[in-house]
């Protein structure tokens, strides 16, 4: 039997905003000591009234433009209750069924929605103890959820990857996955045919993409045994444990009726008009994909284009110099600036007369073509042999005043 895996994702982004989602305590919880950044508002204390933060509304915005999606210009906030021990107000601010963003696309999957929530407290678990850090709690949570078209994680690495770019490109955060500011869901199911599972496993808060990988490999593979022995597998959450590469079951699956949605009272919806939109969208960054196509018209390959399109300071230095040799020196890391012992006034001497004697190589390089920079350095280098490279396209640009 060809067995067709269904496959989407629920992915969480903390924002690097200055303060929390609904009050002023800072939002940079990590390292810092336990419950120490909190107040009667990210603590759920009684008669403290939430006001939300306009920067994260922002750029949870920015995000869905981006990802291409749909902004609904009528929003609102909606309380999903449930109880947990690190949900200080017994419920989370959230959005149910008026999100900021709506119908986006990524790589070719489908984005059903963007919205903004809260973030919950930490557990910290010491032997028979469970504590609680609460300085996370209330940190703005940007949460993309997309279909599940999804067909195996080969795919998903590649659309995960991708919007980790984006979201670094935008600025909004570091999407650190081993701080926790990125942590991926899986909703895995698998069917005999093309027809929709009538179950669905979720594999919660997974920080690399190395083990969301394993995790989904692995639950395919433990529904299909299940299935060929006509079981159909439980709806659940289960956690993956990195030791083993296993899947663990945590709790019975709940369905939204469960949760209890209702609009929150302590926060008026929101209003925005098209003109704000359309503000924001043209305040967008050049975007990952935007950034290697330019790179391979610049003359990289395919694969230098995707290392540095994905680290933005190591894109900025390249576009300051756009040369095959800037590409080397940043993609291979050779550090060491000084690789001889010739003079910066004797560099400078052999840079002016070739320039003097290129004036066509100038004129291209004038006219846009930076490219052509690394034609004067085989030049000069012809002539002094090793030299130091980034400090030759100092040199070049500052006497061309590029």
């Amino acid at each position: 039997m060809s067995w067709q895996t269904v496959l989407g994702f629920e992915i969480h982004i903390e924002l690097s905003t200055n303060s929390k989602m609904f009050c002023g305590c800072p939002a940079n919880h990590f390292n810092t000591p336990p419950n120490s950044q909190v107040c009667p508002v990210c603590l759920g204390l009684p008669g403290a009234l939430p006001v939300p933060n306009a920067k994260a509304i922002e750029w949870c915005i920015k995000l869905g433009l981006a990802l291409g999606c749909k902004i609904n210009l009528q929003s609102k906030f909606d309380r999903k209750n449930y109880f947990y021990p690190d949900l200080p107000k017994g419920y989370q601010i959230s959005q149910y069924d008026q999100p900021l963003c709506v119908e986006g696309n990524l790589l070719g999957h489908k984005i059903r929605r963007v919205h903004m929530e809260e973030d919950t407290g930490k557990l910290l678990h010491q032997g028979s103890e469970t504590l609680i850090d609460f300085n996370r709690s209330g940190v703005p949570l940007v949460e993309v959820v997309t279909e599940a078209d999804f067909n195996d994680s080969n795919d998903s690495d590649n659309f995960l990857k991708e919007l980790q770019q984006i979201i670094r490109a935008l600025g909004i955060s570091s999407c650190d996955m081993e701080k926790g500011s990125m942590r991926l869901e899986a909703n895995i199911s698998v069917s005999p045919d093309e027809s929709f599972p009538n179950y669905k496993v979720e594999i919660k808060n997974v920080n690399s993409f190395r083990f969301v990988k394993k995790a989904v490999d692995f639950e395919v593979s433990r529904q299909i045994k299940l299935l060929e022995t006509g079981q159909t597998p439980i709806q659940e959450t289960r956690g993956f444990k990195e030791t083993t590469g296993e899947t663990f079951s945590q709790r019975v699956k709940e369905e939204a009726h469960d949760y209890r949605y209702f609009p929150e009272p302590d926060i008026p919806p929101f209003e925005f008009t098209q003109a704000q939109i359309e503000k924001w969208r043209s305040e967008l960054p050049i975007l990952p994909s935007q950034k290697r196509l330019q790179l391979v018209e610049l003359g990289l390959s395919e694969n230098y284009a995707r290392i540095i399109s994905a680290d933005p300071e190591m894109y900025d230095v390249f576009m300051k110099n756009p040369t095959k040799q800037t590409a080397d020196l940043l993609i291979n890391k050779r550090e060491a600036r000084v690789v001889s012992n010739i003079p910066e006034e004797k560099i400078r001497e052999v840079v002016s007369k070739v320039i003097s004697a290129n004036i066509a190589i100038v004129e291209s390089i004038k006219a846009g073509k930076t490219q052509a920079i690394g034609a004067l350095i085989g030049q000069i280098k012809k002539e002094l042999g090793d030299i130091d490279i980034p400090l030759t396209q100092k040199i070049i640009s500052e006497i061309m005043k590029l």
